[in-house]
């Protein structure tokens, strides 16, 4: 991963935790959001896949796509981005845990193998 798109990936995760502090509707997913979208973003650099050409693999209107890719991530599901990992190649699971102490609210993370 260059430099640049580790900064940029930065300011996505931070926009992200800015729209949690300010209560937008969904704030709870967008760090999740940003994470997948910082990932996603890493392996099209990786493969020097073009932005049209990564549109039509993701199976995303290539507007969306560019959307998506600069931060704004509202109007994009975590289902949409799990369907851009299986298409770039990737199993995604999805583990739910009981909380060991079990006071409190769970929490929402992602991890990359």
């Amino acid at each position: 991963m260059t430099t640049r798109s580790r900064k940029q990936a930065n300011h996505r995760l931070v926009r992200a935790n800015a729209d949690a502090e300010l209560g937008c509707r969904d704030a709870w997913s967008m760090p999740v959001k940003a994470q997948l979208v910082s990932r996603i973003a890493e392996l099209l650099a990786e493969r020097r896949m073009p932005e049209a050409e990564a549109a039509t693999v993701l199976g995303i209107p290539r507007p969306k796509l560019s959307m998506m890719l600069h931060g704004q991530l509202r109007e994009v599901s975590l289902f949409k981005l799990m369907q851009c990992f299986t298409r770039l190649g990737y199993d995604v699971y999805i583990t739910f845990r009981k909380r060991p102490n079990r006071s409190g609210a769970g929490r929402v993370s992602v991890s990359f193998e």
